[in-house]
């Protein structure tokens, strides 16, 4: 025998277009941005093992292509949690926030049918 039931509150919103629409925007953004972080950081640590020539140029005092590059691994990274934060917030925080809305709600009328 097969039990059917209901869908929850929340597979309804996990099959809805708006849900699906949050998914593509999250993962239009964030897989690129993994991507190109990770070719930068294995950037840095090739150089480091391979051109430790390169790596070891001083460009001013006893500043080298290695330390700079390292920092700015510090940089990309503060970079991209900044524009994360502003794509969230102009792209993806707007559907999500309708999304808990609506789930809240259903919930509440589904509270009050018990």
């Amino acid at each position: 025998m097969t039990v059917q039931h209901d869908p929850s509150v929340y597979e309804r919103i996990q099959a809805g277009e708006q849900f699906q629409e949050l998914r593509r925007r999250y993962r239009s953004w964030a897989f690129p941005m993994t991507i190109a972080f990770l070719v930068w950081y294995l950037l840095y640590v090739l150089l480091s093992g391979f051109a430790r020539d390169f790596m070891g140029t001083k460009l001013f005092g006893n500043i080298n292509v290695a330390l700079v590059f390292g920092v700015l691994q510090f940089v990309s990274t503060f970079l991209i949690a900044w524009a994360y934060s502003r794509h969230a917030a102009a792209k993806l925080d707007p559907i999500a926030d309708e999304l808990r809305a609506g789930a809240e709600s259903r919930d509440e009328v589904g509270e009050g049918a018990k």
